[in-house]
């Protein structure tokens, strides 16, 4: 494992000394202002014997480009050498003159290859920006090779920290060396890092995420990664900038870093402030999610959850067969509860054939509206039906057409408070050719940000609003996301495609898909629920801006094997359990459903709008993980293994709130490992 020793460090974030920086209210010591002094070493020039080397000063040390490769190293103040990236892995051509444009700043290009550099001290980090005059690509910056490196945090759904010389990981069945994500796409956060030994880290953002994909090898056995940019102007990715920030080497570090770099900007949401401006957003702390099937959709399986003694939760309902209806609606918000419709925009089909609700349209939205490929051809939708809808052609219609609009409005008439629109805040964006609504996928982006604040603000009180998989970049629109807390392996979407073990479409009151127990092979399990692996990264950097869960096709019971362990982990990051109801099954785990929902809401409740502070792992196995919300509001200590760690059982999970005179202690049912 990455930390042969109890990592007992609690700031997970910069190497940081400052004097005049505020903090966020955070152990993590993360700068949110103030870029502090900043030194410049201008060593370009004929007589200079590393005249190709400039130095930037950053949080921690020094930072030291090699302007002839793009080579990046790091000299720390306790007098460490760290490799940061390896040479660029592309022909650059020979580099221009390095010009000085300022304190902390410096200036050079490859005129070969066409790109322009510029390079400064950020808040601290060391940031690079190109920007491509011609088509192109660069394959950096080439990370992973310091001799030190350890593990590999990666966002895949909440998080991952990966040593780097795990052989499942690097030649096993979770192999990760010969693919590539999309970090637009695949990553929940656009960002990765390294430990580095002991007490030292880098992480690395990519604010320009679109265009650019992160590779994986395994050189000598060791997880390596090389980001490749591709500058293309029709694509809109000619700017490139990636910023590189020296850490303390803990796990959740570059989530950290990417808080402080989204709140240096004005891009960190705050469900407070959402609370404040919807006070029905108030009644997500607590709660647990659920869709809704069957009887459980009727206001007499609502009074059943409101009997078994369940003071808050998110009730979801699909738009066909049979929605909510205004009863039902109506016993839930009497009842505390939160509930809304599932929606897409995204899917359009005939209207004389169309298999759901959420795929007709009026008039000839389909397929005018189609997102169209380069040869002019609809792109099919998702399960093969249909076609991806342009948010670009909705957006030109609505002033007139109001689509949107009146679809929301429709949905809502039975008096739901709130709306969950699936995969507009999911990184799947489209650059489409289509005549009369060509756009970029940055624009296909800022075009769905713009709907989802019009939902989120409709009628006289506004809509919770809530995505699939929802990505950073929509954190301040969305109150809520189902899917970020989801880790998901590959294989996993060929399991669910068999049918036979994962369950089909039927009944329409209890679709398999959703219902049907399902044991995860092992190497899945092991990949996407392995409390060794797991960190919360993504709540790291987003507790507190809005509420996180499981993908709702991952139910709570639809993995029994995982039970003890998913509600450990959602003790522990301060997460929902995502449930799928319908009348056998509200009576079959009501019950511990009640339980369950009992001992989260006040933990949720006082810490649900709270950043989380302080991650640390308690013994060399990794199995004992201990989490602080709020610089102390709430700190968690979840037990993953099966022996006693200082009183605490394994499988077991003890929460303290401030004032708590004794811990409160969960000891949820499931399998325990051997």
């Amino acid at each position: 494992m990455p930390n042969p020793t109890p990592n007992k460090r609690t700031s997970p974030g910069h190497a940081r000394r400052r004097s005049d920086t505020r903090f966020l209210a955070l152990s993590v010591a993360l700068a949110v202002a103030a870029a502090g002094a900043t030194t410049y070493a201008f060593t370009a020039g004929a007589d200079e014997p590393h005249g190709r080397d400039i130095e930037l000063a950053v949080d921690g040390g020094t930072a030291v480009v090699d302007t002839a490769t793009l080579a990046v190293r790091a000299r720390t103040r306790d007098g460490r050498d760290l490799t940061l990236s390896d040479a660029s892995g592309t022909d650059l051509g020979k580099p221009g003159p390095v010009t000085r444009t300022g304190t902390g700043r410096a200036r050079w290009s490859y005129p070969e290859r066409g790109i322009d550099v510029s390079a400064r001290t950020d808040h601290g980090r060391l940031s690079l920006s190109m920007k491509a005059h011609r088509d192109t690509s660069l394959s950096w910056p080439v990370t992973g090779t310091d001799a030190t490196a350890s593990a590999l945090q990666l966002p895949r759904g909440e998080g991952l920290d990966i040593p780097v010389k795990d052989a499942f990981w690097t030649k096993g069945k979770g192999a990760l060396a010969g693919s590539t994500v999309d970090m637009s796409e695949g990553l929940t956060l656009p960002l990765w890092g390294y430990s580095l030994g002991r007490r030292a880290g880098v992480s690395y953002l990519t604010p320009t995420d679109i265009g650019t994909n992160l590779g994986f090898t395994a050189a000598d056995g060791q997880l390596r990664t090389t980001a490749e940019h591709t500058f293309d102007r029709g694509e809109g990715t000619r700017d490139y900038t990636v910023t590189f920030a020296l850490t303390d080497g803990n796990a959740v570090a570059p989530a950290a870093d990417y808080r402080s770099y989204l709140d240096e900007r004005g891009q960190l949401g705050s469900l407070k402030r959402k609370i404040a401006e919807n006070p029905a957003t108030g009644k997500l702390l607590g709660a647990f999610h659920a869709y809704t099937w069957g009887a459980a959709r009727t206001a007499d399986g609502v009074e059943q959850l409101r009997k078994l003694g369940v003071d808050r939760m998110w009730l979801g309902y699909d738009a066909g067969p049979g929605p909510m209806d205004k009863a039902a609606v109506s016993a839930a918000r009497k009842a505390g509860y939160l509930v809304g419709p599932y929606d897409s925009f995204a899917n359009g089909q005939d209207p004389e054939k169309a298999d759901s609700p959420t795929s007709a349209w009026p008039g000839t939205v389909y397929p005018d509206f189609c997102v169209r490929d380069a040869a002019g051809k609809p792109v099919t939708g998702f399960g093969g039906r249909g076609c991806y809808l342009s948010s670009r052609a909705f957006e030109r219609a609505e002033p007139r057409r109001h689509h949107l609009a009146d679809r929301t409005r429709s949905m809502v008439a039975n008096g739901a408070d709130s709306y969950f629109l699936d995969v507009d805040a999911t990184g799947e964006l489209f650059r489409d050719h289509g005549k009369g609504h060509r756009m970029t996928k940055a624009e296909d982006r800022t075009n769905r940000l713009a709907r989802m604040k019009r939902i989120a603000k409709h009628g006289k009180e506004g809509l919770v609003l809530g995505s699939e998989t929802a990505q950073a970049w929509a954190n301040k629109v969305l109150a809520f996301d189902h899917g970020a807390g989801t880790p998901v392996a590959d294989g996993l979407w060929k399991l669910q495609k068999d049918r036979e073990k994962w369950g089909g479409y039927y009944p329409d009151e209890a679709p398999g898909i959703f219902f049907k127990p399902v044991d995860l092979p092992a190497d899945l399990a092991k990949a996407m629920y392995d409390p060794r692996y797991r960190v919360p990264l993504y709540e790291t950097a987003l507790h507190g801006s809005l509420v996180n869960a499981e993908r709702w096709e991952l139910s709570y019971e639809k993995l029994p094997r995982q039970k003890r362990d998913r509600a450990l982990l959602a003790m522990l990051y301060n997460t929902p359990l995502n449930y799928v109801l319908d009348g056998p099954s509200l009576k079959k785990h009501g019950t511990e459903l009640a339980a369950l929902q009992k001992y989260f809401a006040p933990l949720h409740k006082a810490a649900g709008t709270e950043p989380l502070t302080s991650y640390r792992r308690l013994t060399a196995d990794n199995t004992v993980q201990r989490t602080v919300f709020g610089g102390g509001t709430l700190t968690v200590t979840a037990n993953f293994g099966t022996k006693a760690y200082d009183g605490l059982p394994g499988g077991c999970v003890d929460a303290r709130l401030k004032g708590d005179d004794e811990p409160r202690r969960l000891c949820p049912a499931g399998p325990r490992k051997s």
